[in-house]
């Protein structure tokens, strides 16, 4: 089969084996994939990573002997393959598994391949009312989501999110569903005008410090970005990165 892999160099390879299936697994042929910027920093060393590249995708499964009918429906995947016997699955966090696998960066074969195989367990159905240019979404969209997993934010919380961009965009819009005084750091024109699409306001840099906040969420993954976010944080309040 086809794929996109991360060798020595990227290389596109035609002669690769189709994947194969331990007990629980399910082939996955791939319908979209998307280019993440986790995926263009590990070609420029971000980690060790050798193989297959790519985490956001959307397919149909084609083979899954532990459940056939699952068989020709359209899925998207959680990207973490946990162990679930350390002490974080233990605790009910296979995302933060200490001995996890990643799909595409580490330790796992991802998704730039005519076909994928991934745990059962990974696999979410698709409704036919999303279409694929979406589904292929729902990677960031579930670390964006996962925000309100963590932390308890309500309509008279002062919110701040640093950083517009791909990934600050879709945790603007998670956040404005909570009812939060929400704003977030702009640089760009174009950023503050996809803000404004979604009915969230947008600040410049320099007016940080007169925001503040009762949680700031930062979205840059810079150190400068961390810094600017932990200006804001109101005393005995709470920071999340």
């Amino acid at each position: 089969m086809r794929a996109i892999r991360l060798e020595d160099s990227v290389a596109a390879r035609e002669d690769l084996p189709m994947p194969s299936l331990g007990p629980g697994e399910a082939l996955v042929r791939l319908l979209q994939a998307g280019i993440c910027t986790t995926d263009l920093e590990l070609v420029r060393g971000y980690l060790p990573f050798r193989g297959t590249l790519g985490h956001e995708f959307v397919g149909v499964v084609v083979e899954a002997a532990d459940a056939p009918a699952m068989v020709g429906k359209r899925v998207v995947g959680e990207i973490n393959l946990a162990c679930g016997d350390c002490f974080q699955c233990r605790c009910g966090r296979p995302n933060h598994c200490d001995r996890r696998q990643v799909l595409g960066i580490r330790g796992c074969d991802g998704a730039f391949a005519d076909y994928l195989s991934l745990p059962l367990v990974n696999l979410h159905p698709v409704s036919d009312s999303i279409p694929d240019e979406a589904a292929v979404f729902n990677e960031p969209l579930a670390a964006a989501l996962e925000i309100l997993q963590q932390v308890a934010i309500h309509p008279d919380d002062r919110v701040l999110v640093v950083g517009a961009g791909r990934l600050g965009q879709l945790i603007a819009r998670v956040l404005r569903l909570t009812g939060c005084d929400l704003s977030v750091v702009a640089r760009h024109p174009r950023q503050r005008e996809l803000l404004a699409m979604a009915n969230v306001a947008s600040i410049a840099e320099d007016a940080v410090a007169e925001r503040r906040s009762d949680l700031v969420v930062e979205a840059t993954g810079s150190p400068s970005g961390l810094a600017l976010a932990r200006r804001p944080v109101r005393p005995g309040r709470r920071h999340r990165a």
